[in-house]
């Protein structure tokens, strides 16, 4: 658990999700979030790409009402892919491809050829402006980590 207050203060933390129709993957990050907050001592809002509330957009102001400076923004995703390499960059308006990335305020270039295909649209991100003004640092998604072959070791010993 982080000790330092003054930093807590400065830095939140965004759990971002695809976002879905169906009410379950709502339910499944919020209990994650929940479990995060009780291991850390940041702020955590979760926000979503498509489809569920509140947006990325909206989840960047609610931290930036609260007063952070810098939001640690995780794309809770197993792999890269289109959504976490172009969709989730274009909607945090960040531009660096390597290292941190820093919220470009000023940049408001928004097309929205993704160069694949779904049968939803992606949230419109400029449907709610963004009025932070810090720094979006986005890591990478969860990759391949002993702590998920765990999780799948308990999912087979439970269904045997």
């Amino acid at each position: 658990m982080v000790t330092n207050s003054s930093s807590v203060n400065n830095i939140g933390v965004m759990l971002i999700s695809h976002g879905s129709r169906l009410h379950y993957g709502e339910e499944v990050i919020n209990q994650v979030a929940e479990i995060y907050r009780e291991k850390t001592d940041y702020p955590v809002v979760v926000s979503f790409m498509n489809m569920s509330k509140p947006s990325i957009p909206a989840a960047i102001n609610q931290l930036a009402d609260e007063g952070v400076e810098k939001i640690i923004a995780v794309p809770v995703f197993l792999a890269h892919g289109v959504h976490t390499k172009e969709d989730i960059p274009k909607m945090l308006q960040i531009k660096n491809e390597n290292g941190l990335k820093k919220h470009s305020h000023g940049d408001n270039e928004h097309s929205h050829g993704h160069g694949h295909s779904h049968e939803h649209d992606h949230q419109d991100e400029e449907t709610e402006e963004i009025r932070f003004e810090g720094e979006i640092i986005y890591t990478e998604p969860l990759g391949s980590d002993e702590r998920i072959a765990e999780i799948i070791k308990d999912r087979v010993n439970d269904a045997l």
